[in-house]
């Protein structure tokens, strides 16, 4: 679900508003996930399952949380998550803002969710540096059917549930951040990034079946063009984040990246990877808590300095052609891929939330071949067989 919690790639069990009225952002607030899956097994729903429609809001609310055990003002991993993401979103917006330097500036949707929770969807479109960027941050609970947790927690059991019981609706909470950052010029790289918190309590009808939780997300670059300092900065960052908690998550993590990332009927990966995890709970929840911060606080030492160094590169039609068809395979993995895409147009969420994280712009060229030994053919090389860059 890269793309992303609940999206771009995802839209997992939170759509955005049917309706949705845009203003200019202001500073911190907070977004709308992607896909919630566990690792592996995509979230599927029976066509039946009805999805909650969100209310437009003219403002964001101090917190999506509930005092009535949602975790507002507890200091729960449920607030510190909220606040952590909703500080993130404003941080990376106002930067963007200030590397665009047009005076664009990034417009902003609120929706709530009948069932509980909310989100603050954030894009900014046709500025002197970025063609389209999302930023966008969601928080919503309630309950989700049983045949929704079986997919998601691999449940055993022809019911799905302990001692052959049969299951009734499951309480969840999910929050995240999720953005995908497309620039004009060729040769600056898109960049996605998604966190996310998942949590189920105890099902209703089944005694002592057990709360469980875990974290999910990652960054990873597309480049039109290798540019090997870009690239080895981008990925030292990464494995930065990772070394203060692991030295063993970059390079395992980095690996998941690369796999999750594939476009099988491309035989090529939709990027040059970074970090991609899900499913995450064999470890301290705190340090864990603090491990999803480390990485949603890297994502602007990651990418603006590149971002910097190459939005007034020179370039011709050619190298605009070639990014375009590069975005053509973007469109083709979030399309047919991503996990949280395809669940938020399966189960009907606002189509604008769902497909926020591709282009503006795309190319399909039939049977484009680059001429081996170009520049084009040594990014083509990368995608199909991943490397090292470290």
């Amino acid at each position: 679900m890269a793309s992303s919690l609940l999206s771009t790639p995802s839209q997992t069990l939170a759509p955005a508003p049917a309706t949705a009225r845009l203003r200019a952002a202001r500073p911190a607030q907070a977004m709308f996930p992607r896909g919630l899956p566990r690792r592996g097994r995509a979230l599927r729903v029976r066509a039946s399952v009805a999805i909650e429609k969100e209310t437009p809001e003219s403002e964001p609310p101090p917190t999506f949380l509930r005092e009535d055990g949602q975790g507002a003002g507890s200091g729960s991993v449920r607030e510190r998550f909220e606040s952590m993401i909703r500080r993130v979103q404003g941080e990376i917006c106002t930067a963007l803002e200030e590397a665009d330097g047009s005076g664009a500036r990034f417009v902003e949707d609120v929706w709530s969710r009948p069932g509980g929770g909310g989100g603050i969807s954030r894009v900014l479109q046709d500025g002197r540096v970025f063609e389209k960027a999302g930023v966008n941050v969601s928080v919503v609970y309630g309950v989700m059917p049983p045949d929704a947790y079986r997919a998601a927690k691999g449940e055993a059991g022809k019911n799905g549930a302990a001692d052959g019981q049969k299951a009734g609706p499951v309480p969840f909470f999910a929050a995240g951040i999720s953005s995908v950052l497309h620039p004009k010029n060729p040769f600056a790289p898109t960049l996605h990034f998604n966190y996310r918190y998942f949590e189920t309590d105890a099902l209703k009808d089944v005694p002592g079946a057990p709360r469980q939780w875990w974290f999910g997300g990652g960054t990873d670059l597309t480049p039109s063009y290798i540019i090997e300092e870009d690239v080895k900065h981008f990925h030292s960052v990464q494995k930065q984040a990772c070394d203060k908690f692991d030295p063993s998550f970059y390079p395992k993590f980095k690996k998941w990246c690369d796999d999750y990332f594939y476009i099988k009927h491309r035989n090529e990966r939709r990027g040059l990877g970074g970090i991609f995890f899900d499913d995450l709970n064999d470890y301290d929840q705190e340090m864990l808590l603090g491990f999803a911060t480390e990485c949603a606080d890297s994502v602007l030492p990651a990418y603006l300095p590149i971002i910097e160094r190459r939005k007034d590169t020179p370039f011709n039609e050619e190298h605009k052609a070639w990014q375009q068809l590069r975005r053509g395979r973007y469109v083709e993995f979030n399309l047919v891929y991503d996990r949280g895409t395809t669940f938020g147009l399966k189960t009907g969420g606002r189509i604008e939330s769902i497909l926020v994280s591709l282009p503006l712009t795309a190319r399909w060229q039939y049977d484009h071949k680059p001429e081996e030994g170009t520049e084009e053919w040594k990014l083509l090389d990368a995608c199909m067989n991943p490397k090292e860059w470290l």
